[in-house]
């Protein structure tokens, strides 16, 4: 299986590339952090890691063209980039840290999706994974930018979920309360009582690369 990742440099993106790699599968990722873009380059050479702002619909284009031509059109691409606000009620955020989540965590989305479609469509299957939160279903204070955000995917994934044709199909997943450092800028030492990301990843890597287009439109939550 050849697959897409976004958001390959940290958090739960990181945590999959090794159980993707190590069940046999065609990886090209990206991210924004070049220095642990080259710390995977090292640590996993039969992978492929691209440096890419997916806010940026040109640097998208770069990206999935170059994905294209290195391993074919993708059978999953997992839109999992994200950023999330330091908690605080919605009016003391400033403008420019609203723009720049929603650019990433919506925006983002759309420009894959908007570069790596055609190639699924062409291929006449796949399945686009666009990650979404507990906080996609639901609200808590001081996180409204970030809720915003993934409700907004919610819809997105839904919607293109009716235009897309049979066998090319589209999904929400929430994975879950995990041990990141997105869920430490929210919850400080609390976030330590969740799952790591590695023991998270070792379930939810097969839980993805069984996704089919028959569950498009879905909102799924990984195991």
């Amino acid at each position: 299986m050849t697959i897409w990742l976004t958001g390959c440099t940290s958090g739960l993106g990181r945590a999959l590339v090794p159980e993707f790699l190590r069940g046999g599968h065609a990886l090209v990722g990206c991210g924004r952090n070049e220095i642990a873009l080259e710390h995977l380059k090292k640590e996993f050479p039969e992978g492929h890691f691209l440096a890419t702002d997916v806010s940026n619909d040109f640097s998208v284009s770069e990206f999935c063209g170059e994905a294209l031509s290195l391993e074919g059109a993708p059978d999953l691409v997992i839109n999992n980039a994200a950023i999330i606000n330091p908690p605080a009620p919605l009016w003391e955020i400033e403008a420019e840290e609203f723009d720049q989540l929603t650019a990433i965590n919506i925006n983002g989305v759309a420009n894959v999706i908007r570069h790596a479609t055609p190639s699924m469509l062409a291929k006449g299957k796949g399945v686009i994974v666009n990650l979404s939160s507990g906080w996609g279903r639901s609200t808590s204070p001081e996180v409204a930018p970030y809720c915003a955000s993934k409700w907004a995917i919610e819809g997105l994934t839904k919607a293109l979920a009716e235009e897309l044709p049979k066998g090319v199909g589209t999904v929400a997943l929430n994975p879950g309360i995990i041990a990141t450092d997105m869920l430490r800028k929210c919850m400080g030492k609390e976030a330590e009582s969740f799952p790591t990301p590695e023991s998270w990843a070792a379930t939810a890597a097969p839980f993805l690369t069984g996704i089919t287009a028959k569950e498009n439109g879905q909102s799924l939550t990984a195991p």
